[in-house]
């Protein structure tokens, strides 16, 4: 199978090799870099409002907020991008941006 080569295309290639089963959807994990607290909790609502249900949590290692979500999907290089560009375009005015995805692997 071949992938395109930025950064998303390299970590579908890389679950491809690790065997990940392509023909079913996945839990895939996004992620949403948060400047503060006050425009996390904004950034929250905005992604409820368009149909996300997102977390914020603070990590206590990089002291930084995050947001994250799981969507239900295939692992589809232009459908993970499509979400990515979707969500920095919500949380932008926020001051915030996309932060890519993970998926678990068993």
């Amino acid at each position: 199978m071949k992938f395109p080569k930025d950064e998303d295309g390299k970590i579908l290639s890389m679950l491809y090799r690790e065997g990940l089963n392509f023909k079913k959807p996945h839990n895939i994990d996004f992620y949403v870099a948060v400047p503060d607290e006050k425009n996390g909790e904004a950034m929250i609502k905005a992604l409820a409002d368009n149909g996300y249900k997102f977390m914020m949590e603070y990590d206590d290692d990089v002291e930084e907020w995050t947001c994250f979500g799981s969507i239900k999907m295939h692992l589809k290089h232009n459908e993970i991008t499509a979400v990515q560009k979707k969500l920095d375009a919500i949380v932008k005015p926020l001051g915030g941006y996309a932060d890519g995805w993970g998926v678990m692997t068993e």
